[in-house]
Formats: C-alpha cells, sequence, structure tokens
C-alpha cells in the first residue's frame, strides 16, 4: 500500500509538471503582477464595430486587473510587445455566426466572421475564460486578478440557433446587455415594423373594404365575417401583394414582412378554400399556397408567416426559399417538456422541417392571464430548446412577458444562455445566478425554485398552461402547504442580505411571484391562514394583517422598480391593487346571501366547477376566468338565490368580468327582482351596461352591477344578466361569447 501511494504522489507530480511545461510553453501572461506586454491590436481594415469591440476588451481586462493595454492599429504596433488580436488576422473563411477565441505563439486572437460574431466573441473571452458574469443590466461580477495567465487556447463556435431572441424588456433597452448575452436588440429583427405578425387586417382592414367586399373576408357557415381572409379570392391576393410592396418601399433596408392570419381561429371554409385545405391535409395549405404566391412576388425579400393554431399542421406545398415559417407553440402544456407533453408540435416541427430550412419558433415561457404567478417551467427551458435547434430552427423567439414578471431577471438570463448554447448545464447556471445576483441569499431562492419544480412533477396530471391562473395550484404546488414553506424560504433570503438593502430589493422582487400567489389564495379563502377575514381576540372577523401587509409589500416593490403591468391584456398594478381593495370592502359589508343556496336556471359551463354556490361562497373572482368566476357561454345567466326565510332587503349587487380578447364580455343589462313564494317575481330594477363594448373597451376589468330599492321583505332573489353577443368586427365574430359573475352581495 505504501509502495502504490508512492507511486501515485509521483505520478501526480509529473501530470503537475506537465501540466506547468505546457503552459509555460504554449499558454500566455496577459498580465503578471500588476504588468503585461500585450498591446490590442485591431486590424487596418477595422470597421467601427470592430474597433468598439476592442474598447470592450480594453476596459474589462483594465476592471480585472487594473492595466490599460494599449489600444493600437496594425500601422501603430510596437514590435517588441505581444499582440492581441481583434479581427480576422488571416481572412479565415467564417461563417457570419461563428467565433473564434485561440492563441498562435504568445499571441492571442479574437474574432468572428461578422462585427457582430467578434462582439460576442469578445465577450465569450470575458465570460468563459476570465469569469466575467453579466446577470441584469447593473448587476455584473467581475473578478479583480493582478495576474491574468491563459493557458493555450482553441475555442471555435458556431451558434446553431442563429437569430436569438428573448422578449424582456431587459434587453430591448439595454443594447449592452443583449450584446452580452448575445441575443437581439429588438423583438423582430429585419422586419417592417408595422407588419411583424397577424397582418391580414392590416392589408384589408374590415373598415374599409368589410361593407362593400365582404367576399374578401372568410366564409364561416353562411356569413361572411372579417376574422380572417378568403385566400381564393384573386383580388385580395393582388390587394396584399400591392400593400407589401408599398411597405417594403416605405421601409426599403427591411429584409422580412409577415403576411400572416389574424389571432383567431375563423379560418374561411368556402369552396375554394376548403377543396385546398382538404388537399393539402391542413389549413396551412390555402396559407402556403397564397404566401408562396406573394413572397414569388418578392425574390429578394422574406416573407414570414404563421404555423399557428389551426394553420399548425404542415401540407404538402413546399414553402418557397424565402418563405420563413413561424412555428408556435401556444397550446403546449409546460409542466413537462413539449416532446414529452405536446407531441402533436413536436410532430409537426418535425414535418415542417422537411419542408423548409427556414423555421422561426414562437415560443412561450410565461403565463400571460398572470405574470407573477409562479410558473415552474424554467426545467422544460432547455429540452425544448435543443428540439428546436435540432430541427432546422435558426431563428428563435421566446415570448416572455416583456415588462417584469416572475423571477424576471433570472428568466432573462437563463433563456438567453441556453439560446446560445442549449447544452450547458442548467442546475450550474442557475446556481451561478442565483448565488451572482442574490448573493447570500441565492441559496435559499435556487432551494425554492427546485422545490416547486419537484411539486409540480408530483402532479402528473397538471396542465401548466400560458393562459391559466394560480387558483388551478392551489391543490398542488401552490398548496397551503407549499405556499408556507416558500414564503419561509423567502423570508431567510432576506434576512440573508438584511445589511445589503440593493441585493434584499432584487430578492423582493423575486418574492413578488410568491406574494402574488398566497395573495390570491386569500382572495379564494383556501384556509383559515389564507383568507380575507380572521378572527381577532375578541372572535370578531377583522381584514387578515397577512393580506394588508403582502398587499403593502407589493405596491412598495411595483413602485420602486416601475412595475406596471399585471397581465398582457393591460390590467394594471394600480388596478389589480385597487380591484384587491374593494373585495376587502365586499368581504367586510353584510352579506345576508353568504353561504346561501344558489339555483342556477340557466346552465352555467366549465368554470368553478359549475357550481353556482361559487356566487356566495365568500371567495371573490380575480383578474383571470379561473379564478372562481360561474361563465355562462353564448346564454344568459339566470339563478334564484334562496335567503332561507323572508328578510328586509334593499341593495343587490354582482360583479362581472370582462377579458375581451378571449371573448369574456359585461352583461348588456342585469335585472335583479324578488319572490316570497319562488314563483311570483317582483322586478326590483335592471341595471343597463354603462361600458357598452366597443372596439375601445378596456381588455381586462371588474365591473359591480349594483341596484338600490326601497325596503323590500323577500326572500327569493332571482338575477338575470343577458350576454352582450360576439359583434361581428370582434377578432372571434361567429363564436358564442362569456359571461361571469361573482359574488352576489345583499342587504
Amino acid at each position: 500500500m505504501k509502495i502504490l501511494r508512492t507511486n501515485f504522489k509521483l505520478l501526480g507530480f509529473l501530470l503537475i509538471l506537465s501540466i506547468l511545461t505546457s503552459c509555460e510553453k504554449d499558454g500566455i501572461e496577459l498580465v503578471r503582477d500588476g504588468q503585461s506586454d500585450y498591446e490590442i491590436v485591431f486590424m487596418g481594415s477595422a470597421t467601427e464595430g470592430q474597433y468598439k469591440s476592442a474598447e470592450i476588451l480594453q476596459k474589462y481586462i483594465l476592471d480585472i486587473s487594473g492595466v490599460e493595454l494599449p489600444l493600437v492599429d496594425e500601422s501603430s504596433q510596437d514590435i517588441k510587445k505581444n499582440k492581441l488580436y481583434i479581427g480576422n488576422l488571416k481572412g479565415e473563411n467564417l461563417g457570419r455566426e461563428d467565433i473564434v477565441i485561440r492563441t498562435e505563439d504568445k499571441h492571442l486572437l479574437i474574432y468572428g466572421g461578422s462585427n457582430r460574431a467578434t462582439k460576442y466573441a469578445i465577450y465569450e473571452f470575458l465570460e468563459r475564460y476570465l469569469g466575467c458574469r453579466w446577470y441584469a443590466p447593473g448587476a455584473e461580477k467581475i473578478p479583480t486578478s493582478k495576474t491574468i495567465d491563459l493557458p493555450a487556447l482553441d475555442f471555435r463556435y458556431s451558434p446553431d440557433i442563429t437569430t436569438r431572441t428573448v422578449h424582456s424588456r431587459l434587453f430591448y433597452d439595454n443594447p449592452d446587455y443583449a450584446d452580452q448575452q448575445k441575443v437581439t436588440h429588438e423583438s423582430f429583427p429585419s422586419y417592417v415594423p408595422s407588419a411583424r405578425v397577424h397582418t391580414f387586417h392590416k392589408f384589408i382592414p374590415e373598415e374599409k373594404f368589410y361593407e362593400s367586399h365582404s367576399e374578401f373576408y372568410a366564409l364561416r357557415g353562411d356569413e361572411r365575417l372579417p376574422t380572417q381572409l378568403c385566400l381564393t379570392n384573386p383580388e385580395v391576393l393582388s390587394i396584399v401583394k400591392d400593400s407589401v410592396a408599398s411597405l417594403f418601399q416605405q421601409y426599403p433596408k427591411a429584409k422580412v414582412l409577415s403576411v400572416s392570419q389574424d389571432d383567431n381561429q375563423q379560418h374561411c371554409q368556402c369552396d375554394n378554400c376548403s377543396k385546398i385545405d382538404e388537399e393539402e391535409g391542413s389549413p396551412s395549405g390555402t396559407m402556403i399556397r397564397f404566401v408562396n404566391e406573394v413572397a414569388a412576388t418578392f425574390p429578394d425579400k422574406m416573407i414570414s408567416t404563421l404555423a399557428y393554431q389551426y394553420t399548425r399542421k404542415p401540407c404538402k406545398t413546399k414553402p418557397l426559399d424565402n418563405v420563413l415559417i413561424t412555428l408556435c407553440s401556444i397550446e403546449c402544456d409546460r409542466s413537462a417538456p413539449i416532446a414529452k407533453k405536446c407531441t402533436d408540435f413536436a410532430n409537426d416541427l418535425i414535418g415542417w422541417s422537411k419542408l423548409t430550412k427556414n423555421i422561426r419558433i414562437w415560443d412561450y415561457t410565461t403565463q400571460f392571464t398572470n405574470f407573477f404567478t409562479p410558473f415552474p417551467n424554467i426545467q422544460t427551458l432547455q429540452p425544448n430548446i435543443k428540439l428546436f435547434r435540432d430541427n432546422n430552427a435558426k431563428w428563435v423567439f421566446e415570448q416572455h412577458s416583456n415588462n417584469p414578471s416572475e423571477l424576471f431577471e433570472l428568466r432573462s438570463y437563463i433563456t438567453a444562455q441556453l439560446l446560445w448554447n442549449p447544452d450547458q448545464d442548467l442546475d450550474m447556471l442557475l446556481t451561478d445566478f442565483t448565488t451572482g445576483y442574490y448573493q447570500e441569499a441565492g441559496v435559499f431562492i435556487k432551494e425554492y425554485i427546485d422545490e416547486i419544480h419537484a411539486k409540480l412533477k408530483e402532479d402528473k396530471e397538471f396542465f401548466l398552461f400560458l393562459y391559466g391562473d394560480p387558483s388551478e395550484a392551489f391543490s398542488s404546488y401552490l398548496s397551503p402547504e407549499m405556499l408556507s414553506k416558500y414564503s419561509k424560504l423567502f423570508d431567510k433570503a432576506e434576512k440573508a442580505v438584511a445589511e445589503k438593502p440593493e441585493i434584499l430589493a432584487r430578492v423582493k422582487m423575486a418574492r413578488l411571484g410568491v406574494d402574488f400567489a398566497v395573495l390570491e389564495a386569500s382572495r379564494k379563502n383556501i384556509t383559515d391562514v389564507y383568507g380575507l377575514l380572521v378572527p381577532n381576540v375578541e372572535g370578531k372577523k377583522i381584514i387578515n394583517p397577512l393580506v394588508t401587509t403582502l398587499l403593502d409589500n407589493f405596491r412598495a416593490t411595483s413602485d420602486k422598480n416601475n412595475i406596471t403591468l399585471m397581465n398582457e391584456m393591460g390590467f394594471t398594478v394600480t388596478e389589480y391593487l385597487a380591484n384587491y381593495m374593494s373585495a376587502l370592502e365586499v368581504i367586510r359589508m353584510p352579506n345576508v346571501a353568504m353561504g346561501k343556496k344558489v339555483v342556477t336556471i340557466t346552465k352555467p359551463k366549465k368554470y368553478a366547477k359549475e357550481d353556482p354556490m361559487a356566487l356566495t361562497d365568500g371567495a371573490l373572482g380575480g383578474s383571470s376566468f379561473y379564478a372562481n368566476w360561474l361563465g355562462y357561454e353564448g346564454n344568459d345567466m339566470e339563478v334564484v338565490v334562496d335567503l332561507g326565510g323572508p328578510m328586509d332587503i334593499s341593495t343587490i349587487s354582482l360583479a362581472f368580468l370582462q377579458v375581451t380578447n378571449h371573448i369574456v364580455f359585461f352583461p348588456e343589462r342585469v335585472t335583479y327582482s324578488g319572490s316570497l313564494d319562488n314563483e311570483h317575481f317582483e322586478n326590483f330594477g335592471t341595471i343597463t351596461n354603462p361600458m357598452p363594448l366597443t372596439k375601445e373597451s378596456k381588455v381586462n376589468q371588474i365591473q359591480y352591477f349594483k341596484l338600490d330599492f326601497d325596503k323590500t321583505d323577500t326572500r327569493y332573489i332571482k338575477v338575470k344578466a343577458t350576454n352582450t353577443k360576439t359583434p361581428y368586427w370582434h377578432h372571434a365574430a361567429g363564436l358564442p361569447s362569456w359571461l361571469f359573475a361573482d359574488e352576489i352581495i345583499i342587504n
């Protein structure tokens, strides 16, 4: 054993000696004890972009070592100095996205196949070999050392995904940060600004053409509706071509324009369109044939179109070489990788990849109905991006919230990193970010991320939906037990950085998701702890102090971080807080209807378990129709509340929800009536909607339909709410609308 140990020691010594000798032979000493014999050389043909890249490198080496390397062009080189060359010194044949970092003799060469790639190569060098990190704008980690030793380098990389976009204002508002993370500065680079997506209504607007040329639009049943265009109408093709030509003339530098369906599934079903779709095996058939006609007219431009919802399934016709297929994963369950839980999409991706090399993925990474809801999909990002990469997707647009949302900085960073290199170790990335950005609090936030994802994995049947609501998870990964656990982790995180105001502010931002979930759980009164009312020491019901504290914290953190929106429908933080305060007022009101039996005369559908008792259970609906709202699709709401005995009442109030993009409208009118025998009803009055539906209606809001009347002795209260029919100009024209109501207050 002793001889064996000695041999291992000798072997280890020889290995170390070999490494040291190798470093001495092939490596370079960029800086030694605060001194350097290197200068940064940019090529004589260097562009302004290459020069700026050289300046970036000079700045960070100075920040790290305290040494400012001279920045010179080829004609000013000092022959006594070693070189750090920026630019393609030997004119090597590279792809535009390729980057190279290598040592040669005692020189270091950093370059790329384009100005942008050279800049990315600089940041890759700083990150990979010098340990620099840029976690968020203004939050960087730059190590310091008087010595910078580098081993022999020969790093070459060509990203498979060549256009990488993360829909986050962190990148759009901070171009330097976008460059550091190697993503685009804008959401639709090279596109005509006014023709990025959903363009049919822009080319042939309903306001201009529908009345005189209804034949331009989709046939649905026996009626033409301006939901989509009729793609077999030759005049439609002519008008679209003219519009495209006009836009390219207006924006001559733009390379891409979208000719794509509007955001609904009401496509044309006329005989001509239906015949093509049947031949092609998919409604994408009429779309691709139409878009090919447009693209053939503009061979030097790229025409983008959508493979989205009804056009997602590939057809038989091959898109022209200048057609860009934008394939969208909006329907997918985010609780697991797409390849596992959204196989239809994965198969469609494979199908399109056989038809074209021009695939742009439009993926989704947050819950758009509730930006701050905990949304445990982080562990699906990597396998999904790998799936896209492996199926010819060179352009990936990850639609995050753009605006601040749950774990906003972390998600923006991780997604960008994975787009650049999908094969990174995700757990190491998360650990690096949480310890770097949140410092001592990072270990607790990383534990929270691990815990919530593990809990979701236990629930094999859970569908993690982009348009869901936290209330769906109150029996799963947002159960009272788990909410308590998450809150305690964030308590520890805050305590760990209590003496660091800047880091504490970051932790409070990260905590907003859990706090929001607790607020919504309390709105729904899921436990005695998570409820709007709790008993005080005297047994009297008071507003839950936890709720008021969280509301105050939510307001303060939102104000400090310029957080304004709660969801993609424009529901603001101000409105959310005001709505919540109204809910607190409502829940404190005397209400003789609380807990009373409700019978629905017309049939509700799907939501609130179709249980009319949702109207009197004391759990108040929020901004999403998932949150305790009783829904009626295409029919009027008619219910009767039994107060259990005759009572003198003079006020009835009922809240209704509007989410116009999801065909949820306020009722046209609400009528309240009363009876002592449940047969003969006296009309108390009718309230007409004071905000009738128009194109300018607010997308997401709540309205109380309240009626005051002379005090009347009654037992049975009938409520009839008349549904607002979907207007012809709405994107869902021809589909039934929804009516959602919650919590009737009677006094």
